[in-house]
């Protein structure tokens, strides 16, 4: 039954992951940061309500995705891109493991500061 739920759609809406992801990234001997504003693009209120419930889960796999980045791979817009295409990849794959479907159809940088 929850699969059939989550598949009807309706009005498209977005969760905001609040508080803003905020850490370091790379190597070396300087510590370098970053603090990331994140929206998550769900189709139903009900895939909004699950994402909300794994959200802990779903804050760790990008924090640890972050950690992994370079100042080369932050430091143009296709590298912000492409971290944006894998962050998405990354999400749809805790929820699928978790709810048995993606759940998520986008993933929005609504702010990316790299310092």
């Amino acid at each position: 039954m929850l699969n059939t739920v989550l598949a009807e759609t309706g009005p498209v809406s977005y969760v905001n992951l609040s508080p803003s992801l905020v850490g370091n990234y790379g190597e070396g001997p300087r510590l370098t940061y970053y603090k990331a504003d994140v929206a998550l693009r769900v189709s139903s209120s009900l895939a909004s309500d699950r994402v909300k419930h794994h959200e802990p889960l779903i804050r760790n796999e990008l924090v640890m995705l972050f950690a992994e980045q370079t100042d080369e791979s932050l430091g143009s817009p296709d590298g912000k891109e492409e971290l944006r295409q894998v962050a998405l990849k990354r999400v749809q794959d805790v929820l699928l493991q978790e709810e048995g479907q993606q759940l998520v159809d986008d993933l929005l940088f609504n702010n990316l500061i790299i310092q």
